[in-house]
C-alpha cells in the first residue's frame, strides 16, 4: 500500500471519511476537517507512519501533498 493509500484508510479510521470520496488535489477542508481536525490528523500521522511533522510543516492543504511530505520525512529518517 503506498503512502496516499495509507492516508486515505488513516482519515478513514481516524473521522469516519469513506475513502472513496478522498481525492488527492482537494482541499482537507473539503471534508469537514478544521484546524482541531487538522492537529489531530498530525498526531495520528506521526504515530501511523513513526515521523515527526515539524511545525513549520503542518499547514499541508491536501493528501497529495500531505503524503508526499511523509514520504520526505520517511526518507530523513531511513538515512
Amino acid at each position: 500500500m503506498n503512502t496516499l493509500e495509507e492516508l486515505k484508510q488513516l482519515i478513514h479510521t481516524t473521522f469516519g471519511v469513506d475513502p472513496a470520496e478522498l481525492k488527492p488535489e482537494l482541499p482537507l477542508a473539503n471534508y469537514g476537517l478544521d484546524s482541531l481536525s487538522l492537529v489531530e490528523l498530525i498526531f495520528a500521522i506521526e504515530e501511523h507512519f513513526d515521523v515527526d511533522v515539524p511545525d513549520s510543516r503542518q499547514d499541508i492543504g491536501n493528501l497529495a501533498a500531505l503524503a508526499e511530505l511523509i514520504d520526505q520525512l520517511r526518507m530523513q529518517k531511513a538515512a
